[in-house]
């Protein structure tokens, strides 16, 4: 199923894309939901972020270049950092780039929307945990990357995370290609086979060290080929049987003086 929010005449709903049809639904997607019987177009509806994330984690450098680049054994201890919550918009939502950031890389992802409570999960258990995937865009503003390593304020502006179209429940990670099309040109094109920590192992091991709960998101890592976004640039996210993520990029002021 396609799960997946929007507004009609202001009003935020849930929804299941069936069809290009929205029949909408009420209740909690992770326990108890049903049907309202309303069904709208795409046409008549504004998408919406599929969801809102209780929290937001992504790991670095995961992706090779090619399969004889896979390393035997991958990190002990894998790169992770947080993304805030407020830094979400959905589809066709405007990334708005403060204008003291002199540049911003996007980074297309496979996005894994935990459904259940996990702690202490064996890589075999993840599975059951998952309630299913979206496509995610990690904008990030290296200029913010702190000299120490520090990768947080860097990816955590407002509108840095777009998440969409959907969350697909019926889909194999294994057999996903991830893709980035920047300004009509496909610079992204990775199966997720060349990732160096493979899903179960990233949630395997940090729900050793944290409890995850059902809403998280965590974003798998982009492919090789992230290049940087300007204003007016028009950035698309594709993984077949998810479906396309796209947003423009536009300037604006910074709220406050960073120094």
């Amino acid at each position: 199923m396609k799960f997946m929010r929007f507004t009609i005449q202001g009003e935020k709903k849930k929804g299941i894309l069936e069809d290009e049809e929205v029949k909408e639904i009420s209740g909690d997607i992770f326990k108890t939901w049903g049907y309202t019987g309303d069904t709208y177009a795409t046409e008549e509806i504004e998408w919406l972020a599929p969801l809102e994330p209780n929290q937001l984690i992504g790991i670095g450098a995961n992706y090779v270049a090619e399969a004889d680049d896979l390393p035997e054994k991958g990190p002990d201890m894998p790169v992770f950092f947080f993304k805030p919550s407020s830094s979400v918009i959905g589809p066709s939502d405007a990334i708005q780039v403060p204008e003291t950031i002199e540049e911003v890389k996007f980074e297309s992802e496979l996005a894994v929307v935990i459904g259940k409570e996990a702690s202490g999960l064996k890589e075999e258990e993840v599975r059951d945990h998952i309630f299913g995937y979206t496509i995610g865009n990690d904008v990030t503003a290296p200029q913010y990357f702190h000299e120490n390593g520090h990768w947080t304020l860097g990816k955590s502006f407002d509108t840095f995370t777009p998440l969409g179209p959907v969350v697909e429940t019926e889909f194999d990670h294994k057999k996903a290609v991830v893709e980035a099309v920047h300004n009509g040109e496909r610079k992204q094109n990775s199966s997720t086979n060349l990732m160096i920590v493979t899903i179960e192992r990233m949630i395997s091991y940090l729900s050793h060290v944290m409890t995850l709960q059902p809403g998280d998101v965590i974003l798998t890592g982009s492919p090789v080929g992230a290049e940087f976004l300007k204003e007016k640039d028009e950035i698309e996210c594709r993984i077949d049987g998810i479906g396309s993520l796209k947003n423009s990029v536009i300037k604006t002021r910074q709220k406050t003086t960073v120094s």
